[in-house]
């Protein structure tokens, strides 16, 4: 059954318009939801979540669809500008991704990332920051962890994060000791590899921001991190160039065995000699 949501509302994002539009074209053409599945090569349940904002239309299917309603780049062009937009419910349509993911590439240089934080690490990076409801943003983001590593058939994690990470240190020694052992305990999974890039790898690409690059299977899309927000990748073309990009950062890595004696340095040399 599908998840019910607030109704369409085009003036809150490019992509409300969207959805809003592709309805209206439907019913304007006397199209039935399985006809329209039919020219998208796509079920009809398919079709009705991407007219309710469930899903998002792509490039492809796009195109399709303004050369049957005869709408020369219409929707082609209001999917570029809804990908290029700032989109405030971005969180709640990249979750949705995420728990259905195949493969999760992740890099990330500023601190461990959501998914391989254990629940003191979440608490005391989210005690920082000020008016932050704790409670609530633990309970999310070990939710955000469960859909990833708990699943019957959970996703291939890739992790990608620089030395630096592991030398910031997050609610005290006790803290961030046990979280480097939480991160080593999660790279032990048949389905995760946790690769460190080492301080004397130095610039790459990743100095730009962190990223996740999500391949579902029907598609790859990405999300890139900035201050305040950050921005949802849905166009082929982009997330290709963020693809490489990864890869170039993986090739400034360490091997999973050398990056895993690379915690064990920082745990030993760092936190290991005054944890009670």
């Amino acid at each position: 059954m599908p998840k019910k949501r607030d109704p369409l509302n085009p003036r809150l994002s490019l992509w409300h318009l969207l959805a809003f539009q592709l309805r209206y074209l439907r019913e304007l053409n006397g199209l039935s939801l399985a006809q329209v599945g039919a020219i998208i090569n796509a079920a009809r349940s398919t079709v009705s979540n991407i007219e309710a904002g469930r899903l998002r239309i792509d490039e492809r299917q796009a195109a399709l669809l303004d050369e049957r309603y005869g709408t020369g780049v219409l929707i082609q062009t209001l999917l570029y500008f809804a990908c290029m937009g700032h989109d405030p419910e971005w969180q709640r349509q990249y979750a949705d991704y995420e728990a259905r993911a195949q493969i999760v590439r992740i890099y990330q240089g500023q601190v461990i990332p959501t998914g391989f934080q254990n629940e003191a690490y979440i608490r005391a990076l989210v005690a920082a920051k000020a008016g932050a409801n704790v409670e609530a943003a633990v309970a999310s983001r070990l939710k955000k962890t469960a859909a990833i590593f708990d699943r019957e058939k959970p996703p291939y994690v890739w992790l990608l994060m620089d030395e630096g990470v592991l030398e910031i240190e997050v609610g005290g020694h006790a803290v961030m000791r046990g979280q480097l052992q939480h991160l080593l305990d999660v790279g032990k999974r048949s389905n995760v590899s946790v690769r460190i890039i080492p301080k004397l790898s130095g610039s790459h690409y990743g100095q730009d921001g962190p990223m996740r690059i999500i391949s579902l299977k029907e598609r790859d899309l990405a999300y890139i991190g900035a201050r305040n927000g950050g921005r949802l990748v849905e166009t082929s073309e982009e997330v290709r160039n963020l693809i490489v990009e990864f890869d170039l950062i993986g090739q400034q890595a360490a091997s999973e065995e050398e990056s895993r004696r690379i915690i064990w340095r920082v745990m030993e040399s760092r936190y290991g000699d005054r944890v009670a």
